[in-house]
C-alpha cells in the first residue's frame, strides 16, 4: 500500500457498504467533524447524523448520509460501524421528501404521546439527505 493510504470499511447493520485503500477520511463526530489521515493516531469516537466523505486511492471523493454510529481508527485501519450510509448519487430525494413532511408534521401538530425526540431525529435524517442529495 502507498504511503498516505489506509484501509477504511463502512459497515451497516444490512451489508458492507465500502471496504479499499482511502487518502482520507472526514465524519461528524459527536463532539465536532474530524478528518483522519495516514497514521493518525488512535481514536474511537461515536458519530452523528452528517455527512461522511472519503477520498479514494485513485483521487476520486465519495459522499455519503449518514444517521449516526461509530469510528475506530488503530494501526491505519478505520472501521465506520454506521447505523446507516446512503451513497449521495443513491439517495431517493421523493423518500427523503416524503420523510421530513412526515417528521414535520409529527412536531406540527403536538398530540399527546408523539415521539417528539424521535421526530426530530426523523427530520434530521430527511433533511440532512436532502442537503447531500441537492435536493434541500
Amino acid at each position: 500500500m502507498p504511503e498516505n493510504l489506509f484501509k477504511l470499511e463502512i459497515v451497516t447493520p444490512q451489508k458492507s457498504v465500502f471496504s479499499g485503500s482511502v487518502e482520507s477520511f472526514n465524519a461528524p463526530g459527536s463532539v465536532g467533524a474530524f478528518q483522519v489521515l495516514h497514521n493518525h493516531a488512535p481514536l474511537l469516537s461515536a458519530i452523528t447524523v452528517g455527512e461522511v466523505r472519503f477520498m479514494d486511492q485513485s483521487g476520486e471523493e465519495s459522499i455519503y448520509a449518514t444517521s449516526g454510529g461509530f469510528v475506530e481508527v488503530n494501526n491505519n485501519n478505520v472501521i465506520f460501524l454506521a447505523d446507516t450510509a446512503e451513497k449521495k448519487e443513491e439517495i431517493d430525494i421523493k423518500r427523503a421528501t416524503a420523510a421530513k413532511a412526515r417528521a414535520e408534521e409529527r412536531l406540527g401538530k403536538k398530540e399527546p404521546g408523539t415521539d417528539i425526540g424521535r421526530a426530530r431525529t426523523a427530520l434530521a435524517r430527511a433533511v440532512n439527505r436532502l442537503k447531500i442529495a441537492g435536493g434541500a
